[in-house]
């Protein structure tokens, strides 16, 4: 039997799994690790504990299987964060990551060298604070001892690549989140790096996902079990893979996301770029192909912060009961009718993304009164995430991208309520997957395209992708739930001041 592996490298843990080249899982193993805030709003971890993370477990779903059997490894991961070797190949400071928000100054810098129209036509995105290039150019302006000693820029699931390979390589998908990168024309921009002052040698060469970037050297063989020589395909970022995992590889394909933050995303053939800026435009890991997506900061991060903050009750009768609080949760959202009587939220806890691209923005309840229980404002959260990913699918539709196909996955796809609100909301029919292992499958099926077990990133999704439960939009809940998204619209334009007054104080 043939095998496939797929490396998921997310920001809490390492997830590695084991298919067989019909997409089943035969076996699974995850390893946490560490994320360090040094100040208020920064984030970082240690590039080597991903490695080691990984070496455990790749050990663990390699046990017992002849690695001469794996034909292939993808790689995801989580995109944006800065990874730097010096000239012996050693990290030369902690990684900073896709949500460390120390760079608004070096975001302003970008903006005014290029210019913000030319970035956009170049990078399909404004600056930000999450992408890689602002955290290169903090390096350069606070470090300069640590950028001089710099010869290699590496994306976290890239610093795998070359763990595994002794190959400085990265992926479209990845790359597109450098801010570096010429997203029409798949490469690397030598208008960016000139105006910001990078060298093109500091990066990692390009590919596209599912071409063979590296081969396992001796010493990964020895270190993790694997065959020296195994392929190593270019892999993809999180939720590219995540796309691909789910099958959305193809046009009108779409997926939502409801994990700590919530995406909306959607295929093209077409590179289509937003002129606000509100949803992001990457090549995605079909060659030649490109993604919109919609981010909504604080999806499943809202519900937990209720959980957390209100719902020690519902926690502690769970833990008796061997259950997952969220059901409990949902049992009690389900007792209230569509609107929560006259209540809304606001899913701001983070400030947001999609469309308001606003720091200040924070979580409000509005309608409150004394008639609310619990139930109203649980439901009201989960409504109120709902309405922030319609903002994202609203402005998709804007830029005359197609989507007739949605699936949901993450922890809050597991919801029925919640899918059942996604396609009342949303208007149309929501599908979940079989597998539960999206982003790893996706890696995986890219792999299996290297290894020419199949055809094409869609052949692949086409043999591998099984879904399970689909839930239909319910026509009274559309008109019910349209009632209270028009208000909910409304509200960031009329509180937007109050934000910015709030966050002056």
């Amino acid at each position: 039997m043939r095998y496939l592996i797929g490396i998921d490298l997310g920001t809490s843990g390492v997830k590695t799994v084991l298919f067989d080249t019909e997409g089943n899982a035969v076996c699974s193993s995850s390893a946490d690790y560490p994320l360090y805030q040094p100040q208020n709003g920064w984030a970082e971890q240690n590039p080597y504990d991903w490695w080691q993370a990984t070496v455990k477990t790749i050990n663990a779903v390699t046990d017992g299987i002849n690695s001469s059997d794996i034909a292939g490894i993808g790689l995801s991961g989580q995109m944006h964060g800065l990874v730097m070797l010096d000239e012996g190949g050693e990290v030369i400071r902690p990684s900073i990551l896709w949500c460390d928000g120390r760079t608004a100054e070096e975001c302003g810098d970008i903006t005014q060298k290029v210019g913000a129209n030319r970035l956009m036509e170049i990078t399909a995105n404004p600056a930000l604070a999450g992408f890689t290039a602002s955290k290169i150019i903090w390096v350069r302006k606070n470090e300069p001892e640590n950028y001089l000693k710099c010869r290699h820029i590496l994306l976290p699931k890239d610093y795998i690549r070359y763990k595994l390979t002794g190959e400085f390589a990265t992926d479209v998908s990845d790359a597109s989140g450098m801010q570096l990168l010429d997203v029409k024309n798949r490469c690397w921009s030598d208008e960016v790096l000139e105006k910001l002052e990078i060298d093109k040698a500091l990066l990692a060469k390009v590919y596209e996902s599912p071409d063979i970037t590296g081969r396992v050297t001796k010493e990964a063989a020895a270190q993790t079990g694997l065959a020296e020589g195994t392929i190593v395909v270019g892999g993809a970022g999180d939720n590219a893979a995540a796309a691909v995992g789910t099958g959305v590889a193809e046009d009108g394909r779409a997926f939502t996301t409801i994990g700590t933050s919530g995406v909306v995303y959607a295929h093209t053939s077409e590179m289509v770029i937003d002129p606000k800026g509100r949803v992001h435009t990457f090549c995605c890991a079909v060659p030649g192909k490109w993604h919109v997506m919609g981010v909504t900061q604080a999806a499943g991060l809202s519900l937990k912060w209720f959980r957390d903050s209100f719902c020690k009750s519902e926690t502690e009768i769970a833990l008796g009961m061997n259950a997952d609080p969220y059901y409990l949760m949902d049992k009690e959202a389900e007792q209230s009718k569509i609107g929560c009587n006259k209540l809304l939220y606001l899913p701001y806890l983070m400030g947001e993304r999609t469309p308001h691209l606003d720091p200040n923005a924070r979580g409000v309840f509005i309608g409150l009164s004394a008639v609310h229980q619990k139930r109203d404002m649980i439901r009201a959260v989960m409504e109120g995430v709902a309405y922030s990913l319609r903002d994202c699918l609203e402005i998709i539709k804007e830029m005359n991208i197609s989507v007739s196909d949605m699936a949901a996955c993450g922890g809050g796809g597991t919801s029925h309520l919640w899918r059942q609100m996604l396609a009342d909301v949303f208007g149309c029919s929501v599908k979940t997957m079989q597998s539960t292992e999206g982003p790893a499958l996706g890696a995986a099926i890219l792999a299996g395209v290297g290894a020419n077990i199949y055809e094409s990133v869609e052949d692949g999704c086409r043999k591998t992708v099984k879904y399970k439960a689909v839930q239909e939009p319910i026509a009274e809940n559309i008109t019910e739930y349209e009632k209270y998204y028009k208000v909910y619209r409304e509200l960031y334009s009329s509180l937007k001041e109050s934000f910015k007054l709030l966050h002056e104080i």
